[in-house]
């Protein structure tokens, strides 16, 4: 499957994951790493939008050095009991935050801005995911693994971190860090991408 687009498309994000996953939809897209200062403030516990706003400050840094394309940017947290997990700073904070997940659910929330020409299109997704009671010994060997530490909340589903979940509630892609079918939906329904097979085109 493949589709065609109606202007550039830039991905504002490093993230190899989500890359992979554009490409794996079959989108053409450039990359280019947007450093947005991430100091939104959280108002209300609604983490919906704080992820929606960061993503508006990742897609409006490249923007301004790419107005003729559509710009792409997503943010992903991690909340447990009211509190945002990051990227762990230390092996160390990686086990703390697995040792509270364990046995536990929390959210997963990412936030999606498609900027074109000054208008954004905004949305996020929230999806649930609970841990097994993972026992000491699993807990060290994933973190000495290396894989956690730059990943939100310390650990990756699409990983060994898959070891750890028992169950999830919602889009895993968005736990990966992209969601994809609703990004998808919207750009199709935008008129920003369309389908294509050989020389023609499926979308009306």
């Amino acid at each position: 499957m493949k589709f065609t687009v109606q202007k550039p498309i830039i991905l504002a994000s490093g993230s190899p994951r989500r890359q992979e996953l554009l490409t794996l939809a079959g989108i053409p897209f450039d990359v280019q790493v947007s450093h947005a200062e991430e100091d939104i403030e959280l108002i209300e516990q609604d983490f919906g939008r704080y992820v929606e706003q960061l993503a508006v400050k990742k897609a409006s840094v490249v923007a301004e050095n790419h107005p003729e394309a559509l710009v792409i940017a997503a943010d992903t947290i991690v909340v447990y009991e009211g509190a945002i997990y990051p990227k762990p700073s230390s092996a160390e904070q990686a086990v703390a935050f697995l040792k509270e997940f364990s046995g536990n659910t929390h959210s997963v929330f990412t936030g999606v801005c498609l900027l074109e020409g000054g208008k954004s299109k905004l949305f996020s997704v929230e999806t649930k995911v609970t841990f097994r009671s993972i026992d000491e010994a699993l807990v060290h060997a994933y973190v000495q693994s290396g894989d956690p530490m730059d990943k939100a909340g310390g650990y990756g589903i699409q990983t060994a971190g898959a070891l750890l979940v028992e169950k999830i509630e919602g889009d895993y892609l968005n736990v990966v860090g992209l969601p994809l079918s609703k990004l998808v939906e919207l750009l199709r329904k935008e008129g920003h991408i369309r389908l294509k097979e050989g020389e023609h085109f499926l979308d009306s």
